[in-house]
Formats: C-alpha cells, structure tokens, sequence
C-alpha cells in the first residue's frame, strides 16, 4: 500500500484525503492540530481543527476564517479517508490527527506533551499502524523536570525576588506556555501582571473553564498603583520573549528576569 501521508511544498499532505496537515503554504483544505503560529497560517480556504480551540484560532487568524470543528472523538468522512482528531495535551485545542483509510489507521502528532497540566485535555494515545510524531525536543539530551519540581523553583525565585523588593519577570511563549505556569504557580506570593500579548488568551482559557489566578494587564497595574515608587516589588510578570531587552522592560525597575525554558536541563 502507498504512503497515506507525503511530504510536498505545502506541508504534510493526505493523498487519498486530498488534504494538509498544520500547511506552511495556503491551500484548500487543511487540517490544524492547534494554534501555534507554525502550525495554523492564514490563508488556507478551509480549516478543519478540534472545537476547543477554536476560539483561539479565530483571534489569531480571524473572525471569519471558514472553520469546521470537531469535538475529540468525533470523526468525519472526506474523501473516503476517517478523520477525527484526539487530545495531544500541548496546549487549549491540541490535537492529534487519526486517519482511516482501507484499512489502515495512521497518526500525525502535532505538538503533545505526556505529562497532563490542568490546561488542556490530556494526551490521549491513539493506536495505529503508522504514527508520525513531532519532535522538538526529541533528542536524548533534554530533559524536563517533573512539573511540580518546575512550578516550586519558579515559586522559590519569585519568593527571594519578593523578599529583596525586585519584581520577576518570566519570558514565556503568550499561548500555551504562559498559561501553564499561571496554572501552576503559587498565586498567594503576589500579583501577577502579563504582557498585552498574554492577557487576551489568557481571557479565552477562562472562558473555557481553565482555572487561572488573577492577572492585570501593565496598563491596568499602573491605574493602580501610580505615584508609588518601585510599583512592581513583588510581582511576577509573563511577558513574550520578544519584550526582552525592549524599552517595554524599563518600567519595572528594579527585577530578576528568567526564561521559561531554562527549565529545562541537558543531560
């Protein structure tokens, strides 16, 4: 039997489907395991992604992107070729791609994490014949801790910034990444302020009934506390990376910043 799923220009493509996979370049069909910019572009004339990130795809891609939704677990027919799309734990809305064709069952991944995070629906594994996975960090030399490891060494260097009268400032992804740690993370050592990029999704994970502390906006924050000086004692700020060294950081004055993914250990 020939391969199901093929590498072309445009992505990943389902022959018998007619149909690409998380596509680089527009196309008419295509399938989004979830929302990440590599993963979902604008410009494909039809999407097909899981329905609890839908929202989320619509405020990055558009209001009025033509986008099919389908719960986990529910499949469809298209070309002769069963499609449903199960959870991938990455992050709201992640999916892994099943695919049914003649008898034989492959798999695309797209990002998954094993390790269930209270943000998104855990990963599920799904049997197959053939499994295509996503492998960012799948080289032996990286390594996470266990999340509860993670969020207590945050804790701890929030806690001791706090302590000396220095905001935290932790660079992380805005979709996804932020939200975990919020999640994870001891609110009860102080506010939390997050970036522009941050807050709006941080709106759509509540609106699907993900718990997260309360956070401000920076605009919001300074409402509140103008006139005082060292405003920021105290706090944690989720930022994107890209506010690194910008002109954005001056207003905090006095912090401690780290990125989310010096977390992470090489073995």
């Amino acid at each position: 039997m020939e391969d199901m799923v093929v590498v072309r220009k445009e992505g990943l493509y389902c022959v018998p489907g007619d149909f690409y996979i998380d596509p680089w370049r527009p196309v008419a069909r295509a399938v989004i395991t979830h929302a990440h910019a590599d993963h979902a572009r604008m410009g494909h004339a039809h999407y097909l992604a899981a329905a609890p990130g839908a929202g989320i795809l619509r405020a990055r891609l558009g209001a009025d992107i033509h986008l099919q939704a389908l719960d986990y677990e529910e499949s469809i027919t298209h070309n002769g070729v069963r499609l449903s799309l199960h959870p991938a734990g990455h992050v709201l809305g992640s999916a892994q791609l099943r695919m049914e064709w003649q008898g034989c069952i492959w798999v695309a991944s797209g990002d998954y994490k094993l390790e269930a995070d209270g943000t998104c629906t855990a990963f599920a594994p799904v049997r197959c014949h053939t499994f295509i996975t996503e492998s960012t960090f799948g080289m032996p030399i990286y390594r996470w801790q266990p999340q509860a490891e993670i969020f207590e060494d945050i804790n701890r260097w929030w806690r001791a910034n706090a302590a000396e009268g220095r905001a935290s400032v932790l660079f992380c992804y805005s979709f996804g990444k932020a939200q975990r740690i919020l999640h994870g993370i001891d609110p009860g050592i102080g506010p939390i302020v997050c970036h522009g990029a941050v807050e709006p999704l941080n709106r759509l994970y509540r609106e699907a009934g993900v718990f997260l502390p309360p956070t401000a906006t920076v605009g919001e924050a300074e409402a509140t506390r103008r006139g005082k000086s060292n405003a920021y004692a105290g706090s944690l700020i989720i930022a994107p990376p890209s506010a690194a060294g910008s002109p954005w950081m001056r207003r905090f004055g006095d912090y401690s910043d780290a990125f989310a993914s010096g977390w992470m250990r090489l073995r």
